[in-house]
């Protein structure tokens, strides 16, 4: 087998891999048989029919390319071996280039390879963590939520008031024309609270269950939902039930509803989730910054497009589950933004390469570092996996599998790099 190394520039190698005549033939038995087995031929038993046979039958190409497919499929990755010592990226792109009876097999195939780093100094960012504090009126704000799950509703006869919740039945209209999506019944309403659009809940106060109030109110320009954004919106309320609500004291009793003893206690919980919570996010925000530092002082090779083009496609599928997730459509939200999706993948890039700049320099830290998971650590987690989703079968089989384990190897490999980066780069 000859193998011909072309460097093609943009992380790309090209193997031009030939075959002689001797080499091809052994392939090209084997097709026979995989044909024949599959080609139906009265009078031969399935896998016993000759080349002249099949020749006849299929020509003499198809089997020509079918034993290709073998021979590329049983030679490619030797010839990878012996020419290539860098990571590839994704499969290779398979060509044929000579292919005819009595000749020698040639293939060309482009390799896409993880770039060169030359990493700069990735010990001494200098990053501070800046502290975290939680105020009074955080703490008041989620007590006041929690009222708010507390609460007691009772049908009102009265008229609506400031507080109270009113099921309604509502039209919209813009010039006299119903909204899309704009009629619901028994919509609820907290009357203080902000509705879909400022001050729709004070139209309402005074009115009595069965009452009808028609208004306008205008949508701000930016509304996510680019039919009402910046319109004058015509309602029509038909008011169905008037609920008073009662909210709870703040006091032992409300405590305990939550298994603690006194409201210092619950505020002292709501404090530390509140402080575990920022101190998550500058911890993130933080070690942002370590590692813009760190890839800003590395030299990077030509990264490939294919990695690009591959992370900024994650980072749009994250976007779109943020959005569909809670409850929105990801296409309003483009109409919101007044962008198309081809558009916004464009203004993704440049955070896309700093991603992949990020995993490539993490790669290379924990090569340098010979930081690396050990079996223990990843059949540790494989034995959690197991105990969470072993009861089914599918899930069984793919977190058992070796792919599965290399995944974890590289992840829980990121992990530990991660971990010393912030333990040299970032101050407390």
């Amino acid at each position: 087998m000859n193998v011909q190394k072309k460097d093609l520039g943009k992380s790309q190698v090209e193997l031009l891999v030939e075959l002689t005549v001797e080499e091809f033939l052994p392939y090209i038995n084997r097709g026979v048989i995989k044909l024949s087995q599959e080609v139906k031929i009265e009078g031969f038993r399935p896998g016993k029919a000759s080349y002249e046979i099949l020749k006849s039958k299929i020509g003499e190409m198809s089997i020509l390319e079918t034993s290709a497919r073998i021979a590329i499929d049983k030679t490619l990755g030797k010839a990878i071996k012996e020419q290539i010592t860098e990571q590839l990226v994704g499969q290779p792109q398979i060509d044929i280039t000579k292919l005819a009876p009595n000749n020698p097999l040639e293939y060309k195939a482009v390799i896409t390879i993880l770039p060169e780093v030359v990493l700069g100094d990735y010990k001494n960012a200098k990053v501070q963590l800046a502290k975290s504090e939680v105020k009074d009126e955080e703490v008041k704000k989620i007590i006041s939520h929690l009222q708010e799950t507390r609460c007691v509703e009772k049908i009102s006869e009265t008229v609506i008031k400031e507080g109270d919740k009113v099921l309604v039945n509502i039209e919209m209209f813009i010039d006299k024309v119903p909204v899309e999506g704009g009629q619901g019944k028994g919509t609820a309403v907290i009357i203080g609270k902000d509705y879909v659009v400022q001050g729709f809940g004070n139209k309402l106060i005074g009115a009595q269950r069965s009452d009808i109030r028609e208004f306008s109110l205008p949508y701000p320009s930016d509304f996510h939902q680019a039919h009402l954004a910046g319109k004058l919106v015509d309602f029509r309320v038909k008011i169905e039930e008037i609920y008073q609500r009662e909210l709870p004291e703040t006091n032992e009793e409300f405590a305990k509803t939550f298994g603690l003893s006194n409201m210092a206690e619950l505020e002292s919980n709501i404090k530390k989730s509140i402080l575990a919570e920022k101190e998550q996010e500058e911890e993130q925000k933080t070690e942002k910054a370590m590692m813009e530092k760190i890839i800003n002082l590395a030299n990077f090779g030509d990264i490939p497009e294919s990695l690009i083009n591959h992370e900024a496609e994650v980072m749009m599928s994250e976007l779109e589950y943020g959005v569909t997730s809670q409850g929105g459509k990801f296409d309003d939200y483009l109409s919101h933004l007044k962008k198309t999706k081809n558009q916004l993948i464009l203004e993704i890039l440049p955070d896309a390469i700093k991603r992949v700049k990020v995993s490539l320099v993490i790669r290379a830290i924990a090569h340098t570092e010979k930081i690396i998971a050990t079996d223990k650590e990843v059949e540790d987690e494989v034995e959690k996996l197991l105990k969470q989703y072993g009861d089914k079968d599918d899930i069984k089989e793919r977190i058992t599998s070796q792919a599965y384990k290399d995944y974890l190897i590289n992840n829980i490999t990121g992990k530990k790099v991660l971990e010393k980066l912030k333990e040299w780069n970032i101050k407390k």
